[in-house]
């Protein structure tokens, strides 16, 4: 028998606080890929029957590389936060859940980065 109040036992195995932060920054990214989606339609929707050249050109505009880059960067952000949810929500051995979150957030960190390259590239290029 111990002699802890139930506050006190409960206490460090609740929340790690960064549940907050981790619901603004999901809201945040979806409330920023509302706009950047819909102007990244409007632009694609431009170049339906231009060729490889135009595609080039519109991406090498300041505008457009700028904003491509704020959509892949919120892209990548949004969705390694949607699958760490998903992940720990679902998988219930602790060890495949670390890894599995590790290896999203390695993998949206690496492919994000090569996404941004890929854009600079063809922006400073142009």
């Amino acid at each position: 028998m111990g002699f802890r109040t139930p506050l006190a036992r409960a206490r460090g195995l609740g929340s790690a606080r960064e549940g907050a932060g981790h619901w603004w920054a999901q809201r945040l990214t979806a409330i920023a890929l509302v706009p950047l989606c819909v102007w990244f339609v409007a632009g694609i929707l431009g170049l339906i029957g231009a060729g490889h050249g135009a595609a080039l050109a519109w991406i090498a505009s300041p505008l457009n590389a700028v904003l491509l880059v704020l959509l892949l960067l919120a892209v990548f952000h949004h969705g390694q936060l949607g699958l760490q949810v998903v992940i720990e929500d679902y998988v219930h051995t602790e060890w495949c859940k670390i890894a599995l979150i590790v290896a999203v957030k390695f993998a949206s960190l690496v492919l994000g980065l090569a996404a941004v390259f890929a854009v600079a590239r063809i922006a400073l290029a142009g």
